[in-house]
């Protein structure tokens, strides 16, 4: 799953750097979509589509930890006597380990943002390590966790968006959600993911713009407005960019889902196949064709064990005169 969730982010990283540079309000969107990938290779090369990728590849592997972690404690919190949870709970439970994640690794995604905004070629970071200790020196620690209000704030929507793509899926298919095929699976992530993320942008805008900012940085932070916190940043956008202006960088978002969850399923998969096949649980990385004999329930210790096992009894033993 890590590797899965880090080649999908290496490969999305040009979308998702143009999706928080249009909601920073950085000079290289005045141009559009197209015209802002042209206007940063231009500047800065085409290395610079992937600034920051690196960072958000390392902190996917603390943050789903902690995430699945949390979740699971709080499944358990949440489930009745008879071992029953409702789907609203479920998604609560799923909601609140995001925001403890969010939280713990909420440093690294400012860093991210800094080293997306600074220009790669006259760098104010050399690093992660440098922007962390950097940012902590000048700004305080207070600093790494600057945005981190509107990043809580933003889990309700986020979190009602998808429920309520959840609980109509089922309507919509005209089937039981049990008997969805992958391909319905994974269209149905894409929606809600889409819904969720709509809903939610604003505060994924406020929360870019307030990690963005600092006066230590050239043209403090690039930045389109100026603010002194999260209720000033919402207002200044407004009168300045408009409503709109609060989901700018939406378009790359969306189109970033797509590719991101593809890539994800797919490369799980397979990484899923390697392992089953490696164990000895199906003939072929390339498909699901179950090994004959091979009984599906055995954990791989047991099974390679059990391999062991039949494979000393089957063997023919030497002679007393032999050895």
């Amino acid at each position: 799953a890590g590797l899965a969730g880090a080649l999908s982010l290496s490969l999305t990283a040009p979308l998702e750097l143009l999706t928080v540079l249009a909601q920073v309000g950085t000079w290289h969107c005045r141009r559009g979509l197209l015209g802002a990938g042209r206007s940063l290779c231009g500047a800065e090369g085409v290395r610079a589509l992937w600034k920051g990728n690196l960072t958000a590849c390392l902190r996917l592997f603390p943050y789903s930890a902690l995430q699945l972690a949390a979740s699971r404690r709080l499944v358990i919190l949440f489930t009745d006597e008879l071992g029953h949870i409702s789907h609203w709970r479920a998604i609560m439970a799923g909601s609140l380990a995001g925001m403890v994640a969010t939280v713990v690794t909420y440093p690294t995604d400012v860093i991210k943002t800094r080293l997306i905004v600074q220009n790669r070629l006259e760098p104010s970071y050399e690093g992660i390590l440098h922007a962390f200790y950097k940012i902590y020196h000048q700004e305080g620690l207070l600093a790494l966790y600057r945005g981190v209000s509107p990043a809580i704030l933003g889990a309700v929507p986020f979190s009602a968006g998808s429920f309520f793509v959840y609980i109509n899926l089922d309507k919509i298919w005209r089937e039981p959600i049990v008997h969805f095929t992958p391909l319905q699976n994974f269209i149905n992530g894409c929606v809600a993911a889409a819904v969720a993320q709509t809903l939610s942008f604003p505060f994924e805008t406020v929360k870019r713009k307030m990690q963005a900012q600092s006066p230590w940085l050239p043209h403090y932070g690039a930045v389109d407005v100026h603010f002194t916190g999260m209720a000033d940043c919402f207002r200044q956008t407004v009168k300045n960019k408009g409503v709109l202006g609060l989901w700018s960088g939406l378009t790359p978002s969306l189109l970033k889902i797509v590719p991101y969850f593809g890539v994800m399923f797919s490369t799980f998969e397979f990484c899923k196949r390697i392992c089953l096949y490696r164990n000895g649980y199906i003939e072929s990385p390339l498909n699901y064709k179950l090994t004959p004999g091979v009984d599906q329930s055995l954990q791989p210790q047991e099974l390679r064990e059990l391999k062991l096992l039949r494979r000393e009894n089957f063997e023919p033993r030497k002679s007393a005169l032999e050895n």
